[in-house]
């Protein structure tokens, strides 16, 4: 049989020889585009002429399901079973993106066209999530061909094509289909790498909560000169309850959405954790978020309020005109143990104690967090897996500073998850110019070898009866 260097090596040589590209190529020019409206026939076409004849290649069985909410993108369940008395692996991807937005991209680029430039991977869903799920698939096909076959567990993997849209469907999917999906470990790739140059592994994600604050004061705008010192000025007045919630450096001043104290066991995984450390990453601001933690902590360990943009009037041509309204859309990214189901009355009653009883307030969408202990048998035996393939150890993020639909794969399904992704920072994910970078791709490729072939040696927490007392640390 040959030998786990010699897959490393296979997966290497997918990239070197211009495979990997030429795959990416491909699943870049469908223009699958979620965050738009009803799901559109380019969705379908990314699982049923993409990736299913490369999974059906590697034995796996694949059936491609209708979205239970309406206008929701389809779903892909794909299984390769090898015996009942075996152990499984869920994998995860989501083949849909954001919008191109065609025109803004850097001069000889584009959304939909794979262009390598300067050791880097241009086009909409490189990052996101197309090339991470890409080096997965392909350092699966080379652990498969290097075994000859025989992996000793069995795979299922999980693609849907609405997450850009808040994932509609996919709870109801996982609820319906949970049979299908049983598994012991969770391993996917999503979101970024803390740093480029080494891996991050991450065990689940904050939660998000978008919601709206809005206050109309009348049907119409009037005169500012005619009426202004004698009717209510709602951009004025929604400004001062955006203030009661969160204060002039960024600190959170409703109690009831602030979470637990951060666990000894966070605080120690979140130790080493630099933030900020890669060229194109932003200057941290001193003094801004909550006192007394690292920047570490306050992203992965602590709660935060954002006002993701405000309207009156009209900013672009702005009228001498008292506006009849103003809106405020924010967003809570929050840790586990934080009331987030609870949030529009509590933002609701924080706002009527501070005189702000008028201000309405809307949730839109939601997700909760997720967060496995860092004392979990996989997050050591993913460290040495990381450490094996590739010469260093990994960053360790007890969760993700952004949201993933994480819960579904935890709390629904129950298992442990892992997360190892393949992006950076500062890859322009959502925005023009989005990218992956290549050193990292090609490391990526191998150290995902590395965790497919030790998932089939003796050492794998779920042999020998370690998987019980994994489960009992979820």
């Amino acid at each position: 049989m040959t030998t786990r260097d010699e897959s490393l090596a296979q997966a290497r040589r997918h990239f070197d020889e211009g495979r990997f590209e030429a795959e990416l190529a491909r699943r870049v020019a469908l223009r699958t585009e979620s965050d738009a409206g009803p799901a559109g026939p380019a969705l379908w076409a990314y699982l049923r002429d993409e990736l299913q004849p490369l999974l059906s290649s590697m034995g796996f069985a694949c059936q491609i399901l209708d979205n239970p909410v309406a206008g929701g993108g389809p779903f892909m369940i794909a299984h390769r079973h090898e015996a009942d008395d075996v152990p499984t692996v869920l994998g995860y991807g989501h083949g849909d993106v954001v919008s191109g937005q065609e025109g803004r991209w850097s001069p000889g680029l584009e959304p939909w066209r794979l262009q390598a430039r300067d050791n880097r991977f241009y086009g909409r869903g490189t990052a996101d999530n197309k090339g991470q799920h890409s080096i997965n698939l392909a350092a699966f096909a080379a652990v498969l061909r290097a075994r000859e076959g025989r992996l000793g567990y069995n795979t299922t993997w999980l693609f849907e094509m609405g997450e850009e849209a808040a994932s509609p469907g996919l709870h109801a999917v996982c609820e319906q289909h949970r049979e299908q999906l049983r598994a012991d470990l969770f391993l996917s790739s999503d979101g970024p790498r803390v740093r480029a140059s080494r891996p991050t592994l991450f065990l689940g994600s904050r939660g998000a909560v978008n919601f709206s604050l809005r206050l109309r004061s009348r049907a119409r705008p009037y005169h500012s000169g005619n009426w202004g010192g004698v009717l209510t000025n709602p951009a004025v007045v929604l400004s001062h309850a955006v203030a009661t919630l969160v204060d002039a450096r960024g600190r959170l001043r409703v109690p009831a959405l602030c979470p637990p104290p951060p666990p000894p066991s966070v605080r120690a995984a979140l130790a080493s954790i630099p933030i900020g450390d890669d060229p194109d990453a932003p200057e941290l601001d001193e003094g801004w978020g909550e006192p007394g933690l690292s920047p570490a902590e306050r992203l992965m360990a602590w709660n935060t309020l954002e006002v993701l943009a405000l309207g009156a009037g009209s900013a672009e041509r702005p009228i001498n005109a008292i506006p009849a309204e103003a809106v405020a859309h924010c967003q809570l990214r929050f840790v586990v143990g934080t009331p987030w189901r609870d949030l529009e009355r509590h933002v609701r009653e924080h706002l009527q104690k501070q005189g702000f009883g008028q201000v309405e307030v809307s949730v839109s969408i939601s997700g909760a967090a997720t967060r496995l202990d860092p004392s979990n048998p996989w997050v050591e035996w993913a460290q040495r897996s990381i450490e094996r393939s590739c010469g260093q150890r990994a960053d360790v993020l007890p969760n993700l500073a952004g949201s993933l639909p994480n819960d579904v794969f935890a709390d629904l399904l129950g298992m442990p998850t892992l997360w190892v992704p393949h992006s950076y920072p500062a890859c322009a994910q959502h925005a023009p110019d989005e990218h992956l970078l290549a050193p990292v791709v090609r490391e990526g490729l191998a150290l995902m070898a590395g965790l497919y072939w030790d998932l089939g040696e003796p050492a794998a927490p779920w042999r020998e009866g370690a998987l019980a007392s994994s489960r009992a640390l979820l």
